[in-house]
């Protein structure tokens, strides 16, 4: 049996994910120039619902391909909070924020099981190509819980594809999302972004973190 020496020992109460979590860059990824080729910030802030006026984060937020967008959709009544674990990554999106005078946007670094998100504050929470690499995500999405406002939705896009390899299963993405409390809202497949868009809310509850059953692997 593994033991726990790898993860941080703010996250031992929570249970360990059944599935291989592989970070670092995808060499297979596309860049900014391509992902706005085929428009995929606006389809996918689409599907959100994304209007004037949000308050919305940014998870894994890079170099702020979402981040600005969202910036631009939300308006100068709406606010965006771009959160990553990678300080040097925080850095160089803070030049362009700055670059592009971008007003509405705060920056804050993360940790691998805690969002770091303040309470009630977002309409909608962003992991885009993000959730498949977080290692502690029973704890990380407990975490997360407390910053939605009433009705706020989570909105998940990844890839389809086995976990270790920049993607996760539908089945086993909406298994711990139940497990931590949430329930599905949506589910569209977008093969035009070779990606699926999953939208979740809150449900009623939120277990305790001894209460959590963690997911197998299919």
């Amino acid at each position: 049996m593994t033991g726990d020496s790898d993860r941080p020992e703010t996250a031992l109460d929570f249970p360990r994910p059944d599935r291989t979590i592989l970070q670092g860059e995808d060499d297979t990824f596309p860049d900014e120039d391509t992902r706005e080729e085929r428009s995929e910030a606006q389809e996918v802030m689409d599907l959100a619902d994304i209007a004037s006026g949000m308050t919305v984060a940014d998870i894994g937020a890079g170099e702020g391909y979402y981040t600005v967008r969202l910036a631009t959709r939300v308006g100068e009544a709406g606010r965006v909070l771009a959160q990553d674990i990678d300080r040097e990554a925080l850095q160089r999106l803070g030049r362009r924020v700055e670059r592009e005078r971008l007003e509405n946007i705060s920056i804050k670094l993360g940790e691998a099981d805690d969002p770091q998100l303040p309470v009630d504050s977002f309409d909608r929470i962003f992991l885009v190509h993000v959730y498949s690499e977080v290692t502690e995500p029973y704890a990380f999405l407990w975490r997360m819980w407390p910053s939605l406002v009433q009705g706020g939705q989570i909105i998940v896009v990844e890839y389809d594809r086995p976990a270790g390899k920049h993607g996760i299963p539908p089945k086993l993405l909406f298994c711990e999302f139940d497990a931590v409390g949430y329930k599905l809202v949506e589910f569209v497949e977008r093969p035009d972004l070779n990606s699926y868009f999953v939208r979740f809310e809150r449900g009623g509850d939120r277990p305790k973190p001894e209460q959590i059953d963690p997911c197998v692997q299919g």
